[in-house]
């Protein structure tokens, strides 16, 4: 039902009602608190919301899905580029070759590939040369991740400074494909299609709301479970009709945590995956803490990309394998002497700067200033009689968050379970109180 076409939306995590338990697992590992339980069902709150599909590992009933394109959406343009993440390879054996996976994709109707790990090692020379520079804030904060950068802007917006200004790999690799299909082939932009096989929903969010750019050069992203199942049904096939250079180790490198510091060759680097490590890390900048460290890698997922909650195969499997390929990889390019190195026109097209990150702006208390002020008096107060457990069984994720609930209407103190017991064991003993006070009328004299 998913593969309907889509509408212009925010946000690619969706709910799916009917399946909703109304458990806490989802509240509880939410890092931007973007998840309430209301009414038995959870809601999410988008202007919270990241996109960084911690709730749809997380939830045990599939209640959260990720809405992203489908295979047959290409249909709708004359001349489609697939541009396959590196996470893809992670899912299939090490024995079967990266060329095969790249032809299979045209066994399934695109006209060419563009390895999105290719775009990484050019990336990787943009890192390299901007962080020579004695002007730039530190430590610089990979933005090749966009859960990671839209977690900045909605809890640590201080940081967007920090921020790497160059853009994703997807996003380079999209530029350079467009780019050299058009002067290749001689059609126009709007004809041309370009997909990205995510292992992510934060990506698919992004290229319909791009992160630096007013518009993504990406068309659409098609999840790797999605397409899984028919890329199995085209392999094996033998290579064949490949156009352009392969990647190497070092942009496959990039979908595991760790790859990226790697291609970037930065001694002084900091590498942190999984979104509730990376927050941590994050407010240990903010209170400059880290002031010493050059680089920070940040990637939202477990173990990098390869745990992204839009892959098929087991992260540490999936990690395993591309482990098998890169050293495969490796003995190959080192007995030919290949190293980081692309074409002046690609790096010129990928590094370019872009635009600066806004911060997003969140649910404010009130637009009335006083009645802010109001509500955070209220909250202060709220949450110093809350039991402080941060159990989230009111279905707020914590004691704080259900005072801010409070403060907006939007739940009450009976909502927290210990506060409803205390209230009802008062209530039933005032009730005994009051059966043991009958009026005269109703009080028996003893014979």
């Amino acid at each position: 039902m998913w593969c309907k076409a889509l509408e212009e939306y925010f946000h690619s995590v969706r709910l799916i009602s009917d399946r909703c338990k109304g458990c806490v697992n989802c509240i509880r590992r939410c890092p931007t608190e973007a998840i309430r339980i209301r009414n038995g069902k959870a809601q999410i709150t988008e202007a919270r919301c990241i996109d960084c599909g911690e709730c749809i590992r997380r939830c045990a009933n599939h209640a959260k899905t990720a809405i992203t394109d489908c295979l047959d959406d290409i249909q709708q343009y004359k001349y489609n580029i697939a541009l396959p993440a590196p996470a893809l390879y992670a899912q299939f054996s090490a024995d079967t070759p990266i060329e095969s996976i790249l032809c299979a994709l045209l066994k399934l109707g695109f006209d060419d590939v563009f390895e999105v790990a290719r775009a990484a090692e050019i990336v990787s020379l943009g890192i390299k040369e901007y962080l020579k520079r004695s002007d730039i804030k530190r430590p610089a904060i990979s933005s090749a991740c966009p859960a990671v950068v839209r977690l900045i802007q909605v809890m640590f917006p201080e940081l967007i400074g920090n921020l790497i200004p160059i853009d994703a790999p997807v996003e380079v690799a999209a530029r350079i494909a467009r780019s050299a299909a058009i002067h290749k082939l001689n059609i126009p932009s709007e004809d041309i299609g370009i997909w990205f096989i995510t292992p992510c929903p934060a990506k698919m969010t992004t290229v319909k709301q791009p992160l630096g750019t007013e518009k993504s050069n990406v068309t659409g992203a098609i999840s790797i479970s999605k397409i899984y199942g028919d890329l199995l049904k085209a392999l094996p096939v033998q290579p064949a009709g490949l156009s352009g250079q392969r990647a190497s180790w070092i942009g496959i490198g990039w979908t595991v945590s760790g790859g990226e510091n790697a291609a970037v060759e930065v001694s002084n680097s900091l590498v942190v995956n999984e979104i509730g490590s990376v927050s941590e890390i994050l407010e240990q900048v903010t209170l400059g803490k880290l002031n010493h460290v050059d680089h920070i890698e940040a990637l939202a997922c477990a173990g990098g990309c390869i745990g992204g909650p839009l892959t098929v195969e087991n992260r540490f499997v999936a990690q395993h394998r591309i482990k098998q390929r890169t050293q495969k990889m490796i003995a190959k390019n080192v007995a030919q002497g290949k190293t980081l190195c692309q074409s002046d026109l690609e790096v010129a097209l990928g590094v370019a700067e872009r635009r600066a990150i806004e911060p997003r702006s969140i649910l404010r208390l009130d637009e009335d200033i006083f009645k802010a002020m109001y509500k955070v008096e209220l909250m202060e107060k709220t949450l110093k009689e809350l039991p402080g457990l941060d159990c989230g069984s009111c279905g707020s994720p914590n004691c704080k968050a259900l005072a801010e609930d409070i403060a907006q209407g939007t739940a009450s103190k009976t909502d927290c379970v210990f506060i409803l017991r205390e209230k009802v064991r008062d209530l039933a003993q005032e009730m005994v109180r009051l059966a043991e006070k009958l009026p005269p009328s109703l009080h028996k004299t003893k014979r």
